[in-house]
């Protein structure tokens, strides 16, 4: 289960993390800074201690003799935190003075011109260390000079100047973090009255969320909420009246229904009750029309994203529902064709709802027509692919056209009972599947030419 993250910890540690990085980095920096500038001042000193004793290297008859007096072995040891070690040897005598367990260069053949420093142990502790070859002209013996000193000088200095460094970072790091604390805290302080005034609301109130006092970085949110609650009053609304056109259609074949009911019951002979069962056959077969509109209409509409679109196979779609509707075209007289340009084109829809888009503009071509007239289904792929059902019947006036694809709308002196919804319910389809409407006069005089053009798969 994921917890949800706060957004004043997210930006607090989005803040002081970098300046904590930043620290280490300039605390490393500083370390090694502070290492080569600590070791170049004590290794001058070191160098000055090497220099002393070869003062007392000598050549006498061509033996390299060392003269230490115990003044001078004492002077050399004058620092109480720091031990120091010397020791003298020759290429050929070997050791000369000093301590045998000092550290030499693991290279003796390296370039001499210069002192050598490195660092090393001995008697279980670290030691910095300079060799040097001493020149003498009387001998061609070559004598070194290796001084070790322990490093607790440096150490102490090393941890006196970070220390001096990183405290008062770190105090500005506390501060800062304390600072930015209360800061997000109080800029955040809106959304929270944002949040209370959006929870305290009622369920009816959908009017917009003032922004008097939001920042410019959360109106977006705001304009975002603004928008959902206007398209959700719209919504809310297209409901009610929707449910309140669907209640009145309901209303009048079940009212015909009990009429002619009532109507039979107090008919005693069979033959009576006929004009009366006829009407209330009419009414069932009505009410059943218009329920099973009403269904597809509410499935037309998607809730949480809408429908997953397939590939749909329009040719074999449009052909089965077009003999599906035949023996209703017969009942009229009517003549219904199908032609394709091919016998396979795919488009990405629902097959279910395509089904019923066509089989409502059939049942208008067929229940508004003329006896004795034509219905043409028919399906090309280019440019785009298309959908064409036309028909040679009255027709619909050209001021009506953009009004009968309003729920339960009629035009005005329409034949039949027919309740409104099957052009409504074809908009609503083809918005679904995206795909451009376009109705028209059929190339059959006074009929009427609807195409369904569909995106290029």
């Amino acid at each position: 289960m994921n917890k949800n993250k706060s957004l004043k910890t997210e930006m607090l540690f989005r803040l002081v993390i970098p300046l904590i990085f930043f620290v280490i980095v300039d605390a490393t920096l500083s370390y090694f800074v502070t290492l080569n500038y600590v070791d170049e001042a004590y290794d001058r000193w070191l160098l000055d201690s090497a220099k002393s004793l070869t003062q007392e290297i000598k050549v006498r008859e061509g033996k390299i003799i060392i003269e230490l007096p115990t003044i001078a072995l004492k002077i050399f040891n004058w620092d109480e935190q720091d031990k120091t070690y010397f020791k003298i040897t020759s290429s050929a005598q070997e050791i000369l003075a000093g301590d045998n367990l000092v550290p030499e260069p693991e290279d003796l053949k390296k370039d001499w011109s210069h002192p050598v420093y490195f660092n090393d142990k001995m008697n279980g502790q670290s030691v910095r260390v300079v060799s040097m070859l001493i020149p003498l002209d009387q001998t061609s013996e070559k004598v070194f000079v290796h001084v070790a000193e322990t490093m607790n000088k440096r150490q102490t200095m090393m941890i006196d100047i970070l220390l001096s460094d990183l405290i008062p970072q770190i105090i500005l790091i506390l501060l800062t973090g304390i600072y930015l604390l209360k800061g997000l805290k109080k800029g955040l302080e809106p959304l929270r009255l944002l949040a209370n005034q959006i929870s305290q609301r009622s369920s009816r109130d959908h009017s917009p969320i003032p922004e008097t006092h939001v920042f410019i970085e959360v109106r977006t949110l705001t304009d975002t909420i603004n928008d959902l609650l206007a398209a959700h009053t719209l919504a809310i609304a297209t409901q009610q009246r929707f449910i309140a056109n669907a209640a009145h259609q309901l209303r009048t074949p079940l009212a015909g229904l009990k009429l002619q009911a009532e109507r039979a019951l107090r008919e005693q002979d069979l033959s009576a009750m006929q004009p009366a069962l006829k009407q209330i056959q009419n009414s069932a077969d009505r009410m059943s029309h218009l329920t099973t509109q009403l269904l597809v209409l509410a499935r037309s509409e998607p809730i949480n994203g809408g429908y997953e679109l397939l590939p749909v196979n329009l040719c074999k779609l449009a052909k089965k529902t077009c003999i599906d509707w035949v023996p209703k075209a017969l009942q009229r007289n009517m003549e219904l064709s199908f032609e394709s340009t091919e016998d396979v084109i795919y488009v990405q829809g629902d097959e279910i709802l395509l089904g019923e888009l066509l089989t409502n503009l059939l049942d208008n071509a067929i229940f508004y027509g003329y006896d004795n007239g034509n219905i043409a289904v028919k399906i090309c792929r280019y440019p785009v692919p298309c959908l064409t059902v036309e028909d040679d019947g009255p027709g619909i006036p050209d001021i009506e056209i953009n009004r009968v694809f309003e729920r339960f709308y009629r035009i005005p002196g329409s034949t039949g009972n027919g309740c409104g919804l099957g052009l409504a319910i074809v908009k609503e389809i083809a918005d679904l599947h995206k795909a451009r409407f376009e109705m028209g006069k059929s190339s059959i005089e006074g009929g009427t030419r609807i195409n369904l053009l569909f995106e290029k798969t």
